[in-house]
This record gives structure tokens, sequence and C-alpha cells, in this order.
């Protein structure tokens, strides 16, 4: 018996990796985050598997799930949202099955972020403009450690990507303003990649305003950075004509050449 732990991406159906809908199909217990996870993520299950919406449940309540499945020798497709190593509250999850011993394995998915970025059709790592992703959330409920702190990442003033952050819009200005500058450019992706998704680009001076002016409210991904609207780059050196590597090897000189 063993539980999977998918990432079902950040939401287009068809972003879910091969190994894992084949897992969704082929285990007999499905146990997915219904509040995030599409429902036509599931839809490749069998008509056969019990499937089992966690999002009302408690952290006991899951684990008495996969300690029965254990019991009964039944694989349980584990489906989140997403990646399931980044903000996926897949951890404490796995302190549990660990003390159990209950055997799992992560099955990696699309981030949201990721989603987000080819939603703006942007890289967000440009050369010799940013080539640092910081991936962090606000300060709300959940602390975040001293060293952690906003004004203290931004300090990098690196590519910022904020989870769970979007009701913290006017904090995040008025912290990143000082360091980022007014017109440093922001986004703000709602449902990443799913038909309902909504994109706001403005700057630090004016997308709280265009922000309050909307619906959105939850699932979204706030990115802040230069990268956003840049097109004077460096190109990378990856593709240049001089750059070799193992894959494109420097010409031979002909002894003519060399005369």
């Amino acid at each position: 018996m063993k539980v999977f732990i998918i990432g079902a991406g950040p939401g287009d159906p068809e972003l879910i990796t091969v190994k894992g809908a084949r897992l969704i199909a082929e285990c007999p217990i499905v146990l997915y985050t219904g509040s995030l996870v599409p429902a036509e993520v599931l839809r490749g299950a069998s008509k056969d598997a019990r499937v089992l919406d966690s999002s009302g449940m408690t952290l006991d309540q899951i684990v008495e799930i996969l300690t029965e499945a254990r019991d009964k020798d039944l694989n349980v497709a584990r489906v989140h949202t997403g990646d399931p190593s980044i903000f996926g509250s897949t951890a404490e999850q796995m302190r549990r099955m660990n003390a159990l011993g209950i055997e799992y394995e992560i099955i990696p998915g699309v981030s949201s972020f990721s989603g987000a970025a080819a939603a703006l059709g942007r890289e967000l790592t440009l050369p010799e403009l940013s080539q640092t992703i910081i991936i962090t959330r606000m300060e709300g409920r959940t602390p975040m450690p001293e060293k952690e702190k906003l004004a203290e990442l931004a300090k990098h003033q690196a590519t910022l990507v904020l989870f769970l952050s979007i009701t913290l819009v006017k904090q995040l200005c008025a912290e990143l303003t000082p360091i980022y500058g007014a017109d440093c450019p922001v986004a703000i992706v709602h449902k990443a990649t799913m038909p309902d998704q909504q994109i706001l680009m403005g700057t630090l001076a004016d997308i709280e305003e265009k922000w309050k002016a909307s619906s959105i409210r939850a699932q979204a991904i706030i990115i802040v950075g230069r990268v956003l609207t840049a097109e004077d780059f460096a190109d990378s050196r990856l593709y240049a004509a001089d750059f070799f590597h193992k894959f494109r090897k420097r010409p031979r000189v002909s002894e003519a050449e060399n005369v």
C-alpha cells in the first residue's frame, strides 16, 4: 500500500502530469482538495473508486482515512493543487504517515506561480536584471520567521512571488515601494490557467486601486519585479555564437587559417 501525494497543477486539467493522471485512474481511493482541485482532474478516476473531498476535513480525519486504507492494503491518490512542495500543507500529513509507517510518494505538479508566469507570457529570470526568484507570502494568521519578513526579503530586489497574500495588497505596496520604487511592475493573476482566469497589471503605485476595483479576493498569485515589463535585458549567453559547450563545440581552425 502507498499514498501518492499528487500535484494536480494550477487549474487547467491538462496540466497534471501523465504519472499523476495515471495514478488517479488506478487508485481505489482518491482523496482530493475539493476547494481548489477542479472536478475535471478527477474524471479519470475509476467508477469503482472511493472519491472523497478533504476540504472540510481536519488533519485527524484525513489521517484516519489513510490509516484505514493502509489496513486494507489499498493505494490512495492524495490530490493537491499546484505542486505539493510549495504551500501544500503536505508536510504535516507526511509526518503523521512517517509515525504510522504508511509509505508515500510525492508526484510533483506544475505550481500555480509557473501557471501565472505562463499566463503573463513572461520569463521570471532575465540576464543581468534578475536571476533570483523569492517565493514567499505576507504575514497573516500564519506568522513569518523574523528573518523572512517581507522588507528583509525585498532588500535583494529579486523577482518576488507571493502566495496567500491577496487580501494584503495595501500592506504589500507600503512595504515594497521604498525598496523597489513606486514604478515597479506588479501582476496579480487569479485562477491561473483556468477558464475564469483574471490578470491585473500595474505598479506598486496603482495596483492597490486596481485590485480594490476587482472581485479578486482569493486564489491569486502576486508577482513583483522589473522582469514583468523589461525589454532591454541582455540576451542569454546560452545561444550566443561565441559560447561553446558540450553540445556546441568550438570549430577547429585549419592550418591555412592559422597562417
